[in-house]
């Protein structure tokens, strides 16, 4: 597909916005809320030829919608309710969630794809009934079905996912639903808005609403906002013809603004899921749990080479810091217990990352019932001319913001030079992208393999911009591309090209600009120091700056993406009967050689020679550091039993001392001569 003009337009910088937004007399349109819905506003607004211009607190994507399942769906389980309750709302809604979901797929291919998921089946009777449901949601979606359901015998259903429970399995149906990168979705919907003339600024806060009397009414209308630059603190006015309020959970608060004595319309519910290895699901296959022990219900989906598993659904107080909570983890780890093989040891310590984000449910303030909750969205006009877009799903977010920007014409005396031209329109690094882009990418730049995969499927077809900035390695291969981490495929020019992008702090380029703290907390600890580098030479950071993107980046991970929920399971107390603690003490032993009750790096330096094995000091004394709870240098006795112990419980996994002691100690023993005078003599 030829690419339009648009895309060849070079990005403003930040800077600019900025500019743009204080120099304009008035824009026709200032959105408040930089995401999936706030920007998809900005894109139909700009695209309708009107002035647009976006603010947005944090980061564009920065709450419920970097937060998500990952799913593009219509919407299953509520097509189950509109056919068993003849509920025509829900149905119309399946609707028009399957026709949004077959755009998004098309309209960004290298963010999205099709995604099968199994619905395993114990009871015979259920076949029948679950194969006429999804077949149901096949028919409705019609000619934009994703690919057709099918039904998997016992064995079948077994190949395709191994890890399945096969007690009592019957059989099993696959259905099809798309699957994405919300977070870069959601910055690829802002960035097509900006290429097309839209000022959108992050970290760019509302402080109040700006009202003026209506010469023909007497009434005050709203005509913009005041808004600071959280970056450099600089306040100033922004009017328009028109504001609307997309902001998600934080919706009251901007009606707040407008009139305090307005009713609270959000009904906010958390979302929590948790990030597994990889080897928990299969590569190209998810899983739907219908009817969870309390009736939620649960997905279990392979992304980004790992394995998400969620949604809780409970109510909530809305916050900037939603956290996950340790019960809302152990329910999810339960619940897939019941559906994986008994081979498959669950563990606690599996969980690499968790989070939590809102789901802002609303009940409408147009109707006549307002403490039902609306399943679609919802379309507000206040008597100042305030348009709140409230509600919805991920999956709607374009329709969403089509029916606020046709209140909006309606209500605010706007002139569009055309209607809506959002259905079908790709988005930036969409345009040119093949399946095979990647294959060019390592080609001509000498990338390794998965990083060029990774660069297309994030960038698209700008990726190549990306591995310009790619520093030489020095290596016969890869020939550029180093990485932030080692086990992930993002690499150090990644986080020049955020800043590009709009990143602004290291928690924007740690959470959004790539996935590091949604996939692994403690690799995105490992990423920081380097993350926090670059920015510091790229933006000129002081030292004071770079301490506070690195406080607030290690509270992001510990708050909010698991790491303190983790810790009030591992500190619960030691459960090691006396044999398994005599059994550790001696494994400890091994190490501590002359019996001084600890460990330093000096002896995990003997132990390796004795392996016939080489650690460089850096990485041994990240081991320790690991372990080291009282961080004075050294492993204690009772901090290594303490290690073993969470190790028991699931709590901990994959820990490179605990590893490194047992192997010391199975070599030890494989050494040891085997005695012979209980078997009398041998022969």
């Amino acid at each position: 597909m030829r690419a339009p003009d648009w895309t060849h337009n070079p990005l403003p910088s930040r800077e600019n916005q900025l500019n743009a937004l204080r120099g304009t007399g008035e824009f026709d349109v200032l959105v408040i809320g930089g995401g999936a819905t706030g920007c998809g506003v900005a894109l139909d607004a700009t695209t309708r030829g009107l002035s647009t211009a976006l603010v947005e607190k944090y980061d564009f994507s920065s709450g419920t919608s970097s937060r998500s399942t990952k799913l593009i769906h219509g919407g299953v389980r509520y097509l189950q309710n509109a056919i068993m309750k003849l509920d025509k709302e829900q149905y119309d809604l399946v609707k028009e969630a399957l026709h949004e979901r077959a755009n998004l797929l098309k309209i960004a291919p290298h963010l999205s794809g099709p995604l099968p998921i199994m619905l395993p089946v114990y009871t015979w009777w259920q076949v029948p009934y679950f194969w006429v449901g999804i077949k149901a949601y096949d028919l409705v979606a019609g000619s934009q079905c994703v690919k057709s359901s099918f039904v998997l015998s016992k064995k079948n259903a077994l190949e395709k996912f191994p890890m399945l429970k096969r007690d009592k399995l019957k059989a099993a149906i696959v259905y099809y639903d798309g699957q994405h990168n919300d977070a870069r979705m959601n910055l690829a919907i802002g960035l097509t808005a900006a290429k097309q003339g839209a000022c959108i600024a992050n970290h760019t806060e509302v402080l109040k609403l700006l009202k003026k009397t209506d010469e023909k009414t007497g009434k005050e209308k709203i005509c913009g906002a005041t808004v600071r630059d959280n970056i450099t603190g600089q306040t100033f006015d922004v009017r328009a013809k028109c504001v609307i309020n997309a902001t998600g959970p934080f919706t009251d608060s901007i009606r707040s603004m407008d009139n305090e004595e307005q009713k609270k319309i959000c009904q906010p519910s958390a979302g929590v899921h948790i990030i597994l290895p990889g080897y928990y699901s299969p590569d190209a296959m998810g899983l739907l749990d219908p009817a969870t022990s309390d009736g939620r219900v649960i997905f279990f989906l392979p992304w980004e080479g790992l394995t998400i598993a969620g949604t809780t659904d409970s109510p909530t107080s809305v916050t900037h810091h939603p956290a996950p909570r340790e019960e809302d983890i152990q329910f999810i780890l339960k619940e897939i217990k019941n559906y994986l093989s008994p081979d498959v040891h669950v563990r606690r310590g599996d969980v690499q990352a968790a989070w939590s984000g809102i789901r802002p449910l609303v009940t409408d303030p147009n109707s006549k019932n307002t403490q039902s909750i609306s399943r679609n969205h919802v379309v507000n006009v206040s008597d100042s001319g305030l348009v709140t877009i409230a509600g919805g799903k991920w999956t709607t977010y374009r329709s969403m913001a089509i029916d606020a920007m046709d209140a909006a014409v309606k209500h605010c005396g706007l002139n569009p030079k055309n209607g809506s031209r959002t259905d079908g329109m790709r988005l930036d690094g969409g345009y040119e992208w093949t399946p095979n882009h990647y294959i060019t990418l390592a080609q001509d730049y000498g990338l390794e393999t998965d990083v060029a995969k990774h660069l297309s499927q994030t960038y698209g077809d700008q990726a190549g911009q990306v591995a310009k900035m790619a520093k030489v390695t020095g290596k016969r291969w890869p020939v550029v591309g180093q990485r932030l981490v080692d086990d992930f495929s993002y690499i150090e020019a990644e986080v020049k090209y955020a800043i590009y992008e709009y990143a602004c702090t290291a928690v924007d380029v740690l959470a959004r600009r790539t996935r590091l703290s949604f996939l692994n907390v403690d690799a995105a600890e490992q990423a920081l120091p380097t993350i926090l580098n670059i920015m510091q030479r790229e933006l000129g950071w002081s030292k004071q700056r770079v301490a506070q993107e690195k406080k607030d980046a290690l509270d992001l991970l510990y708050f909010e993406m698991g790491k303190k929920a983790k810790e009030s399971v591992v500190h619960k107390g030691i459960t090691l009967s006396p044999i398994e603690m005599e059994k550790y003490k001696q494994r400890f032993n091994i190490v501590d050689r002359d019996r001084k009750g600890f460990i330093t790096r000096v002896d995990l330096q003997k132990l390796l020679q004795d392996m016939n094995e080489g650690l460089d000091d850096d990485t041994l004394t990240d081991m320790l550091n690991e372990v080291d709870l009282n961080k004075n240098g050294k492993v204690e006795l009772d901090e290594f039993i303490e290690l073993m112990n969470n190790v028991k419980e699931g709590h901990v996994s994959g820990n490179r001392l605990a590893t490194l002691l047992k192997i010391g100690e199975q070599q030890q023993k494989s050494k040891t001569p085997v005695t012979v005078d209980r078997s009398g003599g041998g022969l």
